[in-house]
């Protein structure tokens, strides 16, 4: 079931009348309150919050889904008229898997639900069965933990969102090798479509701020993508 927490009728139901002619199971809801009584009723496999709610908004909401155990799972993507950097980082930074700014197209916003799907199965089956601790992967002062989902700069802890973790640690495992936003968006996101997104580059810049100091770790490569140092 996916959930959207949208206060605009008319984009609402077109929105959940997209996802559902692509056999998406959905539903909307107008506000926090609603969205709370739609999950006593069934938790969210996905949900897409949009960020200008009446009452609570979109960061409130997802901050209160991060600490109910029953939500905080639930891959989110944020739908919003906002287009600045700044609030893309509030919201990654709060938690979001991913966001999307208005207006958008449908058969995109339904390629993205479906990637947040994908990610919800990947972690009902991770939890379902008893998985073989991995090592640590490390780069110069950085040590990421993926079993454990921790990671360390300097030996201080590092706080990362899932995707900044996720994409951190793929470029860890690729060193010096030049690594295009195409193979990151496949690989890291999942996704299947052509993008035109600056999803990654986004990432990227939250990353590399996390790194304060050892932002040059991670390595634009003109015309290409990314790389960690080697």
């Amino acid at each position: 079931m996916v959930y959207y927490v949208e206060d605009d009728k008319n984009l609402r139901d077109l929105t959940v009348y997209a996802l559902t002619q692509a056999g998406i199971e959905a539903e909307g809801c107008e506000d926090e309150a609603a969205f709370k009584a739609a999950c006593v009723r069934r938790a969210p496999d996905a949900v897409l919050l949009d960020v200008m709610l009446p009452g609570a908004d979109g960061l409130e909401i997802l901050g209160r889904m991060r600490q109910d155990p029953r939500l905080q799972d639930a891959p989110v993507m944020m739908l919003t008229a906002r287009d600045t950097e700044l609030d893309t980082v509030r919201a990654l930074d709060a938690g979001a898997d991913d966001y999307l700014t208005k207006p958008f197209g449908m058969m995109e916003m339904v390629s993205r639900v479906r990637v947040l799907l994908r990610q919800a199965e990947r972690l009902r089956a991770r939890g379902s069965r008893t998985v073989r601790p991995s090592a640590p992967v490390s780069a110069g002062p950085v040590t990421l933990w993926p079993d454990r989902r921790e990671a360390t700069l300097d030996g201080a802890e590092l706080d990362l969102t899932p995707r900044e973790f996720d994409l951190l640690l793929y470029l860890m495992r690729e060193p010096g090798r030049a690594v295009s936003r195409d193979e990151l968006l496949r690989r890291v996101w999942g996704w299947d479509f052509d993008g035109g997104t600056r999803t990654v580059d986004v990432h990227v810049n939250t990353l590399r701020a996390k790194l304060g100091d050892r932002a040059g770790l991670v390595e634009t490569v003109r015309g290409v993508g990314y790389r960690l140092r080697g």
